[in-house]
């Protein structure tokens, strides 16, 4: 049931035998990079595919290194996929659980944080994995959109929250990571993260209903619903995948801060306009926040 992959702790205990979520033959040959090196930058300036960068690129844990977790708490990280923001996790704590439906992805994580002894990795979907602890954090970077796929039930965003919520200690913090279905680069020509269709999620996901992105007001109604309060929300550009600047209530950007934002990494997309001059119209307009690409949101289970 337990693997040790050097210091990390592999739990197998709830995985059923079969991954259901992959990018493919290429998580082997990115589990043979991570067996044999270390040194990622190196392989991404050599290899321009989309899921090396994606999970790879050490600037994925801009998203969350940054933030004032406390050396001695404990960390659940839901969807950790191939460990681009495990490692950062591990730093800034005392101990990290891990939980990915994918074992190939697991053994990716493991391989490239083997030196890390705070780490234990469970196999499997979170709907069916047993904990018998509560955690000072509980992060979902670029899961929550997913949820519907594996909670089966009338109201899976809200059933998911309120599961996760019940493993948060009572001064724990949820932290999420998720596109916004408003998001600029989506009016202006980028096609939806999840599904490829343009437009797909300002027109509400007409055809495929097990994945979705919300706007900060839906975000902040669903939370409120399930338990929670005290948001705060930030806003990652271009967006929490590969973020390079991160925005606040507190600090939203001013008009000329906002640059080179025409990217869209895995997908053919049209550009419509250009989206600096567009956000810099929107700034003065007071509505970064409902156009902002995507949302990191902190909350706090409510008393």
């Amino acid at each position: 049931m337990y693997e040790m992959i050097g210091k990390v702790k592999l739990n197998m205990e709830f995985y059923k035998g079969e991954d259901f979520y992959s990018d493919g033959p290429i998580e082997d040959e990115i589990l043979n990079m991570v067996k044999n090196t270390e040194n990622y930058l190196d392989v991404i300036s050599k290899d321009n595919r989309w899921p090396i960068l994606y999970h790879l690129s050490p600037i994925r844990e801009n998203i969350i290194d940054w933030y004032p977790f406390g050396q001695n708490c404990e960390i659940l990280e839901i969807g950790a996929g191939c460990g681009a923001v495990t490692g950062a996790l591990c730093n800034n704590s005392k101990k990290v659980v891990s939980i990915e439906l994918s074992r190939k992805r697991s053994l990716i994580n493991a391989y490239r944080h083997r030196h890390k002894d705070n780490l234990e990795i469970v196999i499997g979907n979170f709907n069916d994995i047993k904990l018998n602890k509560k955690f000072d954090y509980i992060t979902l970077i670029g899961v929550l959109e997913y949820a519907a796929s594996y909670t089966e039930t009338e109201n899976p965003y809200e059933d998911f929250l309120r599961e996760i919520k019940a493993l948060l200690k009572p001064s724990g913090k949820l932290i999420i990571a998720i596109e916004n279905k408003f998001g600029l680069k989506y009016w202006a020509g980028c096609r939806e993260d999840h599904t490829g269709e343009f437009f797909d999620g300002i027109q509400n996901y007409i055809v495929n209903k097990k994945v979705s992105t919300f706007s900060k007001k839906e975000l902040e109604n669903i939370l409120y619903r399930t338990g929670f309060d005290k948001l705060e929300f930030y806003y990652p550009m271009p967006d929490y995948k590969l973020p390079s600047q991160m925005f606040s209530d507190k600090k939203l950007p001013s008009v000329g801060e906002l640059k080179n934002l025409i990217s869209n990494y895995d997908q053919d997309r049209v550009v419509l306009f250009d989206e600096s001059l567009a956000y810099d119209n929107i700034i003065k307009n007071g509505e970064f926040d409902f156009f902002a690409n995507s949302f990191l949101i902190t909350c706090n289970i409510r008393e």
